[in-house]
């Protein structure tokens, strides 16, 4: 959708010592060829929204973007944006899907993707418990609604960002459960 590239503005505006801890956003070297960071590269669409049923998709886009040039003028530090708790690492490391998008940050790494899914039909062991995305198509078609969240995660650096949004399910009415127990 975007095609912009702001590595060249970026660089210009800063030396390049100042971009040295911060964002590398002028080279970025795969297999010693050095490619641009465009819009395009980085911001691939997710398999959430390809779902059967998939309602209210959010992108998190102009969000990340809004972080990653904070990152680079030097209005945010490297510290504050790359905060991923223990649990994230961990959900990251043992459960995440790899993709082939290096780090924003440190480009050392590879992204890992982690999906998150929340709701009400769901018992208190799985809510909010880390799927796969192949999981996710028959979950939406057994369940009547739970919202999933896409987080990508370094482990190099720990820059995380909450990536996309969505409400899968079968749009059903939820049937209640009763209380246990006696009422008066």
């Amino acid at each position: 959708m975007y095609q912009v590239d702001t590595s060249r503005r970026l660089s210009q505006a800063r030396p390049e010592s100042k971009l040295q801890g911060c964002l590398r956003v002028s080279r970025t070297f795969r297999n010693g060829v050095a490619t641009r960071r465009t819009l395009t590269r980085v911001l691939r669409p997710l398999h959430v929204e390809d779902v059967a049923g998939a309602r209210c998709v959010i992108d998190y886009a102009l969000a990340r973007r809004a972080v990653l040039t904070g990152l680079a003028m030097g209005r945010l530090r490297q510290e504050d944006a790359c905060d991923a708790h223990i649990y994230l690492r961990r959900a990251a490391r043992y459960h995440g899907e790899a993709t082939e998008e290096p780090c924003p940050v440190c480009a050392d790494e590879e992204l890992v993707h982690v999906t998150y899914a929340y709701g009400d039909c769901f018992n208190g062991d799985t809510n909010g418990r880390a799927w796969a995305s192949r999981e996710l198509p028959a979950l939406a078609a057994r369940l009547p609604e739970f919202s999933v969240f896409v987080v990508e995660v370094c482990l190099g650096c720990g820059w995380n960002h909450l990536v996309t949004s969505a409400v899968l399910g079968t749009g059903e009415p939820m049937t209640r459960r009763r209380r246990s127990g006696s009422h008066g």
